[in-house]
């Protein structure tokens, strides 16, 4: 026995799932409620477009103030420090305190150590 052949309707759209008129109308009120939304806007805001210059100066702050070169102003920092702790001179001229080069502060402490700092041996007892 021969089953019936089986008609395939060609393949299109549904007509009535949505309507040109329901398509127009939802553009008409995103249209609309955008105008609302400007007037809006306009009506609370009257002087928005007068924000942009400034009637005054702005006022000086204290410091410190932002950095416009970081990287540069650390560089300088560091400069300044290796130079400091590299090299000689007076802290205290009148009481004779002076700084020394870190290396050969080091190798002094670890050469005499420290006047008045325990040492192994005073532990010991």
């Amino acid at each position: 026995m021969a089953e019936p052949e089986k008609v395939i309707p060609a393949v299109s759209h549904e007509p009535a799932d949505i309507s040109s008129r329901f398509i127009l109308g939802a553009v008409g009120l995103l249209l609309g409620s955008l105008a609302v939304i400007t007037v809006g806007v306009l009506l609370a805001f009257p002087t928005s477009h007068l924000d942009r210059t400034l009637a005054h100066r702005l006022p000086t702050y204290p410091q410190p103030r932002l950095q416009p070169s970081p990287r540069q102003e650390m560089q300088r920092f560091y400069a300044s420090e290796m130079q400091r702790l590299n090299s000689t001179g007076w802290i205290d001229r009148s009481a004779g305190i002076a700084h020394i080069p870190i290396d050969a502060a080091m190798r002094e402490i670890a050469r005499d150590g420290i006047p008045g700092w325990p040492t192994p041996s005073d532990k010991a007892r």
